[in-house]
C-alpha cells in the first residue's frame, strides 16, 4: 500500500514555483485517491532512516496536518476519518512512528513525537492505543539499546506532547504516577545528559495538570518541587528556563499548595532576575506575574468578603513579598534595551519587571505606593536617561489598582513635571511620558472621579503639549495619539452639557488628520492610531459642536476618493490602500452613528446620505476583505440613520450584500453582513421583502454549509427573526425552509455538552439565536396570522423545557427564554394554552427568573407569567 514518496516530497520544498505547486497536487491527488495509502507512506519516509532529513521532517508535518486543524469542524473530520481507517494501516503507522523516536536523527524524532501525540489526541479518549503508555515508558528502562540518549530525549518530549494533547481525566492514577515518574527521573542533577534533562522538564509542565492527588501528597509534592527548583540551578541555560516555566505552571495550578515553598521560589527567583542569562531572569519575574493573576482572581472571586474561613485559600503571598519584591522589579527597570521603543513586539526584564509591578499595583493596591514614590522621586530627575525612563515607567506601572485618593496628590504634584518631560533630548523617556500621561487620564479622570486631576485650568496646557507632540516620531506621537483619546472618553458622558474639549476640537481634529498624512504614519501603528482617536473626539463631542463635526464629512470622503484613486505597484501599496480605505469607513460610520444619534444633527448627515453611499459602493468595487468589513458596517450604520429612505439603494448594494453573505473564507465579512441584513430589516421594514428571495435562500445554504465557520450560524438563526419582524406574514413563505433548520439547531443545542467551556460557550450563541429567530416570528406573525406557529408550539415548548433543564446555561439564554414563553402565549392563544396546560416547567423556569438580580431579566419574567396566566384564566 505504501508509495515511494521521497522525491515528490523534496520537490514540494523547492525554491522552484512551478515544481512545488506539480509536487504538492501530486501529494493532494495521492490523498484524495488513497487515503490510507497516502498515511502509511508519510509514515514509512518519516521511520526510514536511509531517507534525507528534508522529506523526513515534511512527510511527519504533512501527516501531522492530516490529523488535526485549528478549526473545530475541521479536525473533527480529520479524526472521523483516521477513526475509519483499517486497523492494520493504523497499527503499520503506529509502529513506524514508535519505531522514529531511536532515529539520530533530531527533527524526525521531534516530529514523529508530534504525530504520536496527535495520534493520541483521537484515540486514547476512545479507549484505543492502551499500549502506548507502557511502551513509551518501556523506552525509559534499558540502556542497551542503540541511540539509548536520543530514545529517552524523544520519549520524554512525546509524553509531553501526549499530556498536552490529552484531557486530565483520559489516564488512570497508576498511569499518571509511572509517568510523573518517568519524567521526573528525567529531571535528577543524577542526569547528565543535558537533552534528556531538557525533555524532561518541559514534558513535566505539560504533565502538571494530571498531577492534582500527587499534589495533595506532601511527600510526592516536596519530591517534585525540590526536582524543579533543582533544575532552576542547572548549569544549561534551556533547562533553567524550562524549569522555571514549570514553577510558572505550579503557581497557576497549584497556587493553594505554595506556602511552604515560598522562602525557597523568592530566593532562586531573585538570584534569576539578578544574575541568570535574559531568557531565564524572564520567566522568573513570570512566575510573580502569575501569582499576582492567582490572586486577583481570588480577591474578584470573593470581592471584600473574603474572610479567614473562607472555602477559597488567599495567602497574600504578594503583600508578604512586597517589600522584597518591589525593590527586586524596581532594579530591573533600568535594564532598556537601546531603541526598544522601536520594536513593537519588543519584550525584555525592563518591560517584564515594569508589567509584573503594575499587577503588584493591582494586587495590594495602596501598599505599593510608599514602597515605589521614593524610587520615583530619587531617579526621575537624573542625568542618566535609563534612570528618568525607569521612574516615568514606575509611575505610570502603579496608577491602576491604589485608591484615587492616595494617588491624586501624587499625580497634582506630578502632572507638570510630566508635561515638560514630554520635551525630553530622549526618545524612550517621551515615549513612556506620553504613555504614564494616558494611564492618568484612564485611571484619575472621567464622570465617577470626585476631585478632578484634569480642569479647566491645566486642560489648555496639556492639549498644547500633546498636540505639539503628534509631530514626534512615530513611536511617540502614537502614544500621544492614545493619550488623547482617554483624555476624550473620560468626557463621554457630559450628560448633555457642553464637553469641556469643545473649544478646542478644531484644533484636535486638524491636528490628528496631519498626522494621518505623515510619510512614516505607517511606523508605530501611528495612522491607525490617529484615526482611532479622532473616532473618539467624534463620540465625545457634543451638539454645540457638531457644526465641525459636519463639516469633517467632506473631508473624510474626499480621502476615501483619493484611495479609490491610488497608483498601486506594489504589495505594498495595497496593503496601504486596504488599511486607510478601511480606516476612513471606520470614521465615516462613527461620524453617521454620532449624528445621526440626534434629531436636531440627522438632517446634516442625510444631507450627504448619496454622496456616503456612492463612495462605499465604489469601495465595495475594491473587493478587500477588511474595508468590506468596515464600509458594511458603515452602511449598517447609514441604513439606521436613513430608515425607510434606504430603499433606493438597495437595488445597487444588493449585489455587494449577497458578496458579502456569500464569503465563507473570510467570515467575519460574512458575520458582519448577516448584521446588517438586521440593520436593514429595522430601517426598511416590508421594503426589504423584495430581496428577501435572496437573502433568505442565501442564509439557509450558509447554515447548511460544512465550509462556513460555525460562529456564523447563530446569527444567522437570529437575522431570521429579524426578516420575519419587517415582512410579518409573508415570512410564512419561508416556514418550510426556515423551521426544519431551526428545529434542528434546536435539537443539537439541547445535546449534552459536558464541561467544554468553549462548546458551552457556542451552545448558549446557538440557543440566542434559534430563540431570537421564534421570537421575531411570533410577533411578525402576532397581528395577521398566529395560526401559522401553532403546529410548532410543542416542539418550541421542549426545546425551551431543554434550555430550563440545562445548567450551563447563562443569563441572556435564561432571558430570551423567557421572553419567547411569553411571546408563545400572546401569539398562539388557544392553542398555547393547551399546550401549557400539559406543561409542569414553565411555571418554576419564570419564577427562577423574577429571583434573579437582573432587572431585565425580571421585567421579561414578570411580563410571560402574567401574559400565561391571563391566557390560562380566560
Amino acid at each position: 500500500m505504501a508509495l515511494e514518496v521521497t522525491q515528490v516530497l523534496l520537490n514540494a520544498q523547492s525554491a522552484d514555483g512551478s515544481v512545488r505547486k506539480h509536487a504538492e497536487d501530486s501529494l493532494k491527488q495521492f490523498q484524495e485517491q488513497n487515503a490510507a495509502g497516502f498515511l502509511l507512506s508519510l509514515a514509512h519516509e518519516l521511520a526510514n532512516n536511509e531517507k534525507p532529513p528534508e522529506s523526513r521532517k515534511l512527510a511527519g508535518l504533512v501527516l501531522k496536518n492530516s490529523l488535526d486543524a485549528k478549526d473545530s469542524v475541521r479536525k473533527a473530520e480529520l479524526s472521523q476519518a483516521w477513526i475509519s481507517l483499517n486497523d492494520d494501516v493504523k497499527s503499520q503507522i503506529k509502529a513506524a512512528l514508535l519505531a522514529t523516536l531511536s532515529s539520530s536523527v533530531i527533527d524526525a524524532r521531534h516530529t514523529s513525537s508530534q504525530v504520536i501525540a496527535k495520534v493520541s489526541a483521537i484515540e486514547l479518549p476512545q479507549g484505543q492505543w492502551p499500549e502506548l503508555i507502557p511502551s513509551l515508558l518501556g523506552n525509559m528502562g534499558g540502556t542497551a539499546v542503540e541511540n539509548a540518549s536520543h530514545l529517552k530525549q524523544a520519549t520524554l518530549e512525546t509524553l509531553g506532547y501526549v499530556c498536552e494533547e490529552v484531557s486530565s481525566n483520559v489516564f488512570a492514577q497508576d498511569q499518571v504516577n509511572a509517568i510523573l515518574t518517568a519524567v521526573v527521573q528525567g529531571m535528577n542533577t543524577s542526569e547528565t545528559n543535558s537533552d534528556i534533562r531538557l525533555a524532561a522538564t518541559q514534558a513535566l509542565c505539560n504533565a502538571l495538570v494530571f498531577a492534582e492527588s500527587n499534589f495533595e501528597n506532601s511527600m510526592e509534592r516536596d519530591y517534585i518541587m525540590r526536582v524543579v527548583c533543582e533544575a532552576t540551578l542547572s548549569p544549561d541555560q534551556r533547562v533553567r528556563q524550562a524549569a522555571f516555566e514549570c514553577l510558572v505552571s505550579i503557581s497557576s495550578i497549584y497556587y493553594e499548595k505554595l506556602a511552604p515553598y515560598m522562602q525557597d521560589i523568592f530566593s532562586i527567583t531573585s538570584k534569576a532576575v539578578r544574575e541568570d542569562e535574559e531568557p531565564v531572569a524572564l520567566q522568573a519575574i513570570e512566575f510573580w506575574s502569575s501569582i499576582c493573576d492567582e490572586e486577583l482572581e481570588i480577591q474578584e472571586e470573593c470581592g471584600s468578603e473574603f474572610t479567614g474561613d473562607s472555602e477559597v485559600q488567599y495567602f497574600k503571598f504578594i503583600k508578604q513579598a512586597l517589600p522584597a519584591l518591589v525593590p527586586l522589579l524596581l532594579e530591573t527597570l533600568t535594564k532598556q534595551e537601546e531603541d526598544q521603543d522601536q520594536e513593537e513586539d519588543a519584550w525584555n526584564l525592563a518591560m517584564a519587571g515594569g508589567t509584573c509591578l503594575g499587577l503588584v499595583a493591582r494586587t495590594v493596591g495602596d501598599d505599593i505606593v510608599p514602597l515605589v514614590v521614593p524610587y520615583v522621586q530619587d531617579n526621575i530627575a537624573k542625568p542618566d536617561w535609563r534612570c528618568r525612563e525607569a521612574a516615568t515607567y514606575a509611575f505610570g506601572s502603579i496608577l491602576e489598582g491604589p485608591s484615587v485618593e492616595q494617588l491624586t496628590p501624587l499625580v497634582n504634584h506630578a502632572l507638570t513635571f510630566m508635561l515638560n518631560a514630554m520635551k525630553d533630548e530622549n526618545n524612550q523617556v517621551k515615549d513612556t511620558t506620553a504613555w504614564t500621561l494616558g494611564r492618568i487620564f484612564e485611571f484619575l479622570h472621567g464622570p465617577n472621579i470626585v476631585v478632578p486631576v484634569i480642569t479647566s485650568n491645566n486642560l489648555p496646557q496639556i492639549l498644547s503639549v500633546l498636540l505639539e507632540k503628534l509631530s514626534d516620531a512615530p513611536n511617540v506621537a502614537e502614544k500621544v495619539c492614545g493619550a488623547i483619546y482617554l483624555l476624550a472618553q473620560g468626557y463621554e458622558e457630559t450628560g448633555g452639557a457642553p464637553c469641556p474639549l469643545s473649544p478646542f476640537l478644531q484644533n484636535i481634529i486638524q491636528a490628528l488628520l496631519v498626522t494621518t498624512e505623515r510619510d512614516d504614519a505607517g511606523d508605530s501603528r501611528l495612522r491607525a492610531s490617529a484615526y482611532e482617536t479622532l473616532n473618539e473626539i467624534v463620540r465625545c463631542s457634543t451638539e454645540d459642536t457638531a457644526s465641525i463635526v459636519v463639516q469633517l464629512v467632506p473631508v473624510v470622503m474626499q480621502k476615501l476618493s483619493t484611495t479609490l484613486e491610488m497608483q498601486v505597484k506594489s504589495a505594498d501599496d495595497k496593503e496601504k490602500q486596504t488599511e486607510v480605505q478601511a480606516l476612513l469607513c471606520g470614521v465615516l460610520q462613527v461620524i453617521i452613528q454620532k449624528l445621526g444619534s440626534s434629531e436636531s444633527t440627522k438632517n446634516a448627515i442625510l444631507q450627504y446620505a448619496d454622496q456616503i453611499m456612492a463612495i462605499f459602493l465604489h469601495v465595495f468595487a475594491c473587493r478587500s476583505a477588511t474595508v468590506h468589513e468596515e464600509a458594511m458596517l458603515a452602511i449598517g450604520a447609514l441604513a439606521y440613520v436613513t430608515g425607510p429612505n434606504f430603499a433606493k439603494y438597495m437595488q445597487e448594494f444588493f449585489q455587494y450584500l449577497q458578496m458579502g453573505l456569500q464569503n465563507f473564507e473570510e467570515y467575519q465579512v460574512c458575520a458582519i453582513t448577516v448584521g446588517v441584513v438586521g440593520d436593514l430589516c429595522r430601517a426598511l421594514d416590508d421594503k426589504i421583502l423584495p430581496f428577501c428571495d435572496g437573502i433568505m435562500a442565501q442564509l439557509l445554504q450558509n447554515l447548511s454549509s460544512n465550509q462556513l465557520h460555525r460562529s456564523v450560524k447563530p446569527p444567522i438563526f437570529s437575522c431570521f427573526g429579524d426578516i420575519a419582524l419587517a415582512i410579518g406574514e409573508q415570512f410564512a413563505r419561508y416556514l418550510p425552509m426556515a423551521m426544519p433548520m431551526l428545529q434542528g439547531a434546536s435539537e443539537l443545542s439541547a445535546q449534552a455538552v459536558g464541561q467544554d467551556e468553549e462548546q458551552v460557550d457556542y451552545y448558549n450563541q446557538l440557543r440566542i439565536g434559534i430563540l431570537e429567530a421564534y421570537s421575531g416570528i411570533f410577533q411578525g406573525f402576532k397581528s395577521k396570522r398566529p395560526d401559522l406557529m401553532a403546529h410548532y408550539g410543542l416542539h418550541i415548548l421542549q426545546f425551551l423545557e431543554s434550555i430550563y433543564a440545562d445548567v450551563y446555561r447563562d443569563e441572556a439564554v435564561t432571558k430570551a427564554a423567557a421572553g419567547v414563553l411569553g411571546d408563545l402565549a400572546d401569539t398562539l392563544g388557544s392553542s398555547a394554552a393547551s399546550l401549557l396546560k400539559n406543561s409542569t416547567f414553565y411555571k418554576g423556569f419564570l419564577e427562577e427568573c423574577q429571583k434573579s438580580d437582573d432587572q431585565s431579566l425580571k421585567e421579561t419574567a414578570d411580563w410571560a407569567l402574567a401574559t400565561i396566566n391571563r391566557l390560562l384564566s380566560t
